[in-house]
């Protein structure tokens, strides 16, 4: 595979930034399906694929969102013309005989809630970032945020599959850049690395 360049490299990395405010620029549904497109590309164990999205998008369901919400959140979810609500699924293993047909790797998980629930939740929050980067790819800035009351997601989103719980939520659109703060630090390589 190529190099990217220093613009891609901008563009996904050092120039994106965390918005908590949009302009008023709708974000077209087209955009939502190509985001899914790019990011299940994204590496996950064993193909497993857990993350279930859900886009809200009109301003009822936002609403809906936001009354889970804590903190500041709520009124970021509410202005947000997007919110992604990436849930885990704990019986992903069921569709490994369709994902990951070479083998039977849905026998793995049989039998193991344990093992499934900690693969959820690693592997759709992996696809959480690949949301994060397709996002950016597409032109699209993002504010992921944790700051919500779990069960309360649960229940208004995921209430007709039981086995997706919320792992976290993500606000997308066209950030306002007016409203940043300055950037926080990011430490060289020695501060948290080391070569074993």
């Amino acid at each position: 595979m190529a190099k990217l360049d220093d613009q891609a490299l901008d563009t996904l990395f050092r120039g994106a930034r965390t918005f908590n405010h949009y302009t008023d620029r709708p974000v077209d549904e087209t955009v939502l399906h190509d985001i899914w497109d790019l990011m299940k590309w994204g590496p996950t164990s064993a193909n497993q694929l857990p993350a279930r999205i859900v886009w809200c998008v009109s301003q009822e369901s936002r609403d809906r969102l936001a009354a889970c919400c804590t903190g500041a959140n709520p009124d970021k979810v509410r202005a947000a013309p997007v919110t992604a609500i990436i849930g885990m699924d704990r019986e992903f293993h069921q569709y490994l005989p369709e994902l990951f047909p070479h083998t039977d790797a849905k026998s793995w998980f049989d039998g193991n809630a344990e093992l499934r629930a900690a693969s959820a939740f690693r592997n759709s929050s992996l696809q959480g970032a690949y949301l994060i980067l397709a996002a950016r790819a597409l032109g699209l800035d993002t504010g992921p945020m944790s700051g919500f009351d779990a069960g309360a997601v649960d229940k208004a989103f995921f209430a007709e599959t039981p086995s997706v719980t919320a792992n976290f939520i993500a606000t997308l659109g066209y950030g306002d850049t007016d409203t940043l703060h300055p950037r926080s630090p990011r430490p060289d390589f020695a501060k948290f690395n080391r070569i074993a």
